[in-house]
């Protein structure tokens, strides 16, 4: 299975990385790369909370990114 994920630089260093299709999947790093592998042990950890709470997995959430001008 694969989710997009966003991935921001946080305020205090580091990094945050969030999975639209999964509100609450949340996690961090101080790296790129330790945050996109946080996110993913994060992401099969929601994904068995869900299972086992007989919650079905709605992949269906489109994310479009867009920029505004000020």
């Amino acid at each position: 299975m694969k989710f997009k994920v966003v991935l921001e630089e946080d305020e205090a260093g580091g990094f945050v990385v969030t999975v639209p299709a999964l509100p609450g999947c949340i996690s961090q790093g101080d790296t790129q790369e330790e945050a996109l592998k946080n996110i993913k042990e994060a992401i099969e950890l929601h994904l068995s909370t869900l299972a086992e709470d007989g919650i079905p997995i709605s992949r269906k959430k489109k994310v479009r990114t867009v920029a505004v001008a000020l």
